[in-house]
């Protein structure tokens, strides 16, 4: 099993009234596009195309992502299609992030939709050292499979694992989220888990406690009755900010209830909207 070393580094800073791409570091088949400044109503916002060149995250990658804002600056970051983990023989895949926020930064990571295929396995470890004046939102949104291809694959991928540490910059710990999947050994239909639910969202924001407050009083929880999706928001430990989870039967409510959460954060921390869904847009 060979598999690939990818790697992707991404520094943004401030640069008058408008924040930059400063440094790009990349090495197939991670890669990245020119920063894009198509929001209206955040001019100042660098918006960057994450890209895998493979198609798939196959048996053996080791990717690495590492994405810095400077002081002030701010940046939106996604990828250009969903995330899709090829089936494996033998051996796994993994990834690690490193997110670094300055103070007063503010970042964006909102990538696509993961689609485990059957018998895929993959490891992601993410740390975040963000200061206490910055934000960071960031999504992960799962899926159950291919649920539409051939007769379906839904549950089918031996092992998904996603851990998130963040800190502050002297090292004061925040949190530390962990989710374990493995359908094949531990069925993930059970009551408590996804139930009869298929899509996962979670959506970890990290930002003042003024903010928090305010974003954590107008989210809604419980079950909505046309798209049957279920939400709620919690607060993370140490005052460092909320996390919002969703469930749902199909991937496109999961976006929309997302989408919602980060209209809310973008409000009341930039105090603009988030821009229209567009085809070419992000995947939210």
């Amino acid at each position: 099993m060979t598999g690939s070393d990818g790697t992707l580094e991404m520094a943004f800073a401030r640069r008058g009234d408008q924040s930059v791409l400063a440094s790009l570091a990349r090495r197939a088949p991670l890669i990245a596009q020119q920063a894009l400044y198509w929001d209206a109503d955040l001019p100042g916002l660098p918006c960057v195309y994450m890209i895998t060149t493979s198609g798939c995250v196959l048996a053996g990658d080791r990717l690495s992502i590492s994405i810095s804002v400077g002081a002030g600056a701010m940046a939106h970051v996604t990828t250009q299609a969903a995330t899709k983990v090829h089936q494996m023989s033998a051996g796994l895949a993994e990834q690690s992030q490193r997110l670094t926020l300055e103070p007063d930064s503010y970042l964006e990571l909102l990538p696509g939709p993961t689609i485990p295929h059957r018998h895929s396995r993959f490891v992601t470890r993410t740390e975040a050292v963000v200061a206490r004046s910055a934000t960071l939102l960031y999504a992960e949104i799962l899926q159950p499979g291919r649920k539409y291809h051939g007769a379906g694959e839904l549950f089918e991928y031996d092992l998904y694992s996603s851990a998130l540490t963040a800190r502050r910059p002297d090292g004061t710990g925040l949190f530390t989220e962990k989710l374990v999947a493995q359908p094949w050994l531990d069925p993930v239909r059970q009551v408590g888990m996804m139930g009869l639910f298929d899509v996962f969202a979670n959506v970890t924001l990290v930002t003042r406690p003024c903010h928090a407050d305010k974003i954590y009083e107008r989210t809604a929880a419980g079950i909505d009755g046309q798209t049957g999706c279920m939400a709620g928001a919690s607060r993370l430990p140490n005052d460092a900010g909320l996390v919002y989870k969703v469930l749902g039967g199909q991937t496109e409510p999961v976006l929309a209830k997302v989408r919602e959460f980060w209209a809310l954060t973008r409000h009341e921390v930039t105090g603009a909207p988030v821009p229209a869904a567009r085809p070419w847009g992000p995947p939210l």
